[in-house]
């Protein structure tokens, strides 16, 4: 996708009027890196779990993730935190404006025969 990008842009407008939601998976390594954000129309990005393991032992992580935020906040973009495995985690990402996270520290992966699926509320 990231060789041909005109063509790629084009296919993830289609995608995305089909009312798919694209999101920007492991943002910050590899691929999806900051040049890409322009360029891919996408609603969502999820900060690598490798920046949200040491959000609060690593100033650098810590201002990476801060950055991330600062520069998603004019964007119509949901961020979302990869790998929150502590309560002090979610805290912290909270406190920078991440309103979205996944991790074990919310639950574990269950086989989708235990899942337990709730119909969300019909609004009247």
């Amino acid at each position: 996708m990231m060789d041909n990008g005109m063509k790629s842009h084009q296919t993830l407008d289609h995608i995305r009027a089909l009312g798919i939601r694209i999101a920007i998976d492991d943002f910050g390594t590899g691929y999806s890196s900051l040049s890409y954000l322009h360029q891919m129309p996408c609603d969502s990005l999820k900060i690598d779990r490798s920046f949200v393991a040491a959000v609060n032992v690593s100033e650098t992580n810590y201002n990476i993730v801060r950055a991330i935020m600062a520069m998603t906040q004019g964007m119509d973009v949901h961020v979302v935190a990869e790998g929150i495995e502590t309560e002090k985690q979610a805290q912290t990402l909270a406190n920078l404006g991440c309103h979205y996270g996944q991790g074990y520290h919310f639950g574990r992966p269950v086989p989708l025969h235990e899942w337990h699926y709730h119909e969300p509320a019909q609004q009247h």
